[in-house]
Parts: C-alpha cells; sequence; structure tokens
C-alpha cells in the first residue's frame, strides 16, 4: 500500500505544486535578502509581499493574458498546465468567466503594483507604509470575497470538493493564504498607527 496520496500522483498536480513552492522559495530568499536589518516582522512581511508580487505577475498575469486571447482550457504550456490543474477544482477558471478574469486584472495590475511600492516602503522607512499596506490588503480581502461569494450565493455549482486535493489545497490553503496574511498585516498596521498616534499625543491627554 503506497503513502503517497493518489492524488499526488498526477504530473500535473505534482508539477503544479512543485511551481508553487519554487515561487515560495524564490519569495523567501527574495524578501530575507531585502529585509536585512529590518525587524523580524518586516522580513516575513517583505518574504510574503515578495511571494505575493511573484504570484499576481508570474501565475495570475499569464492567466489574464491567456483568458483575454482565448481560455485556459483552449491553451497549451506549463501556466496552462497549472490553471487546469486548479480549474479542476474551480471550473470557472476554465472558460474565461467574466467576474474572474475582471478580477484577476485588477489583481494583478493594482496589487501586483501596490505590493511592490510596499516593499519600497518598508526598505526605505516611507512615511507612506501603512497606508499601503492598508490599500493592499483590503484589495487582496475584496479580491477573495468577489471570487467566492458569487458563486457561493448560487450553490457554488463551478466548485468541486470530491477530494481533499481539491477542497483543502487548491481551495482552502491557497485561497486561505490571501486571507490570513492580508489580516495579519492589517492588524500590524493597526498597532503601529496606534503607538504613533500615542506618540504623537500631548502629555497627560489620554488616549481611546
Amino acid at each position: 500500500m503506497s503513502l503517497w496520496p493518489a492524488e499526488l500522483s498526477s504530473p500535473a498536480a505534482a508539477g503544479s505544486l512543485l511551481l508553487c513552492a519554487a515561487q515560495l522559495a524564490a519569495g523567501y530568499a527574495l524578501g530575507s535578502r531585502l529585509g536585512r536589518g529590518a525587524s523580524s516582522t518586516d522580513r516575513w512581511a517583505l518574504i510574503w509581499l515578495c511571494y505575493d508580487a511573484l504570484v499576481h505577475f508570474t501565475l495570475e498575469g499569464p492567466f489574464v493574458y491567456l483568458s483575454l486571447v482565448g481560455s485556459v482550457a483552449d491553451s497549451d504550456g506549463i501556466i496552462a498546465s497549472l490553471w487546469k490543474e486548479y480549474g479542476k477544482a474551480d471550473a470557472r477558471w476554465l472558460h474565461s468567466d467574466p467576474t474572474i478574469v475582471s478580477l484577476e486584472m485588477l489583481t494583478v495590475v493594482l496589487d501586483g503594483l501596490l505590493a511592490l511600492l510596499l516593499i519600497y516602503a518598508i526598505i526605505k522607512e516611507k512615511y507612506y507604509r501603512h497606508f499601503i499596506q492598508i490599500t493592499l490588503c483590503v484589495c487582496e480581502l475584496y479580491g477573495g470575497w468577489m471570487t467566492f461569494c458569487p458563486d457561493w450565493l448560487i450553490g457554488s455549482p463551478n466548485l468541486n470538493t470530491s477530494n481533499w486535493l481539491y477542497l483543502w489545497v487548491y481551495l482552502v490553503f491557497f485561497n486561505g493564504v490571501w486571507v490570513l496574511i492580508p489580516g495579519l498585516l492589517l492588524w500590524q498596521s493597526w498597532i503601529e498607527l496606534k503607538k504613533m498616534h500615542q506618540k504623537e499625543m500631548k502629555p497627560g491627554k489620554k488616549f481611546r
């Protein structure tokens, strides 16, 4: 009896997960290098932002292109194969669903550029760092909500939760990460803005 899950025996599944792991490793290496001398919190934020930008530009960017010139289902290549694999869990990604493509266009252009700007703001300690961080995190959370809420409202006909790989890895993990980490970064911004406000208060004035 094999201890290796049958779902991962598929070359497409294994290759897609390896590509995602390679992007994560690249994000970690780049973020660690950029975060030398920064606090541990900011260093981890930079690691995430580097990974975030890589995903937006190298995975979601090609998805938008493939969807505008045709569809993932009718395309070939490494990136198309990855999205075909993900499409087994959410069929909308295979057939150029207008809502998904519209969100991804916004994600690639706006979120990708905001991630790069935030990396710069953290490294250079710019005054607008937390404004950009809050904006990016809200955009990421909005994108996640609009990806799934419309489908949930009609009974999730496009989602395939028939096995653990599709449900817990493709749908829950890969989408949940873009909820959890932006949520944590929003909390960080809240704490830092509170500290700045306390610092600027006049002595003796009670903070609420």
